[in-house]
């Protein structure tokens, strides 16, 4: 039961940070007109990100930022900056066809990073570390990308449902979102660095 409970109270606080259906409405946004094996290489690139960035803070998160002198707000800064360019790129100049074939490049950034693995969940892995220890937090995270690349892997659904035109008004929407999420992380990063000064 012991095990279970402490399973429990590292996946859920994963599983907010990550928040995988948040982030589904800018997925669909960014892959409504790509074809079926187009998106799933996508899906499996960016979870593949995810899993890489989060798998390298959770041994040596802490020492990479002291190495670097950076601090988590830094990072919000910086991964906001990444956000707002691709959202505002994606609202006054991305055509059909770039959303048809992006080459794979939103697989990485910003689906990979930092949307789905973005500095909440990362600050949530490095305090679970503390509290749970590897195995769990590993589990954890196991878990919650599984759950993150059946989501996204099965979106298509949801772009069925809407249809192309759905699509195109639902990307612009989610660009548009995009963008407010990029001006509130940087907002928040910036809010940290004045408060520790």
């Amino acid at each position: 039961m012991g095990f279970y409970q402490d399973f429990l109270y590292c996946f859920i606080p994963l599983f907010v940070a990550i928040d995988v259906f948040g982030v589904l409405p800018i997925f669909v946004g960014f892959t409504g007109g790509m074809e079926k094996i187009g998106r799933r290489k996508l899906v499996f690139e960016a979870s593949l990100a995810a899993l890489a960035v989060s798998v390298l803070f959770l041994i040596a998160g802490k020492e990479i930022f002291g190495f670097l002198g950076i601090t988590l707000s830094d990072f919000r800064i910086g991964g906001g900056i990444i956000l707002l360019v691709l959202s505002v790129n994606d609202l006054l100049f991305a055509h059909e066809q770039q959303r048809k074939d992006p080459g794979g490049s939103v697989g990485v950034v910003p689906i990979g990073i930092p949307l789905i693995m973005g500095p909440a969940a990362l600050t949530t892995i490095l305090i679970l570390v503390n509290s749970y220890g590897y195995i769990l937090v590993t589990l954890s995270l196991a878990v919650n990308l599984t759950i993150v690349y059946l989501v996204f892997n099965y979106s298509d659904i949801v772009t069925r449902l809407l249809g192309n035109a759905g699509s195109r008004v639902f990307s612009k929407v989610a660009s548009l979102f995009l963008a407010a999420i990029a001006v509130m992380m940087i907002r928040v990063g910036i809010t940290d660095v004045i408060s520790k000064h």
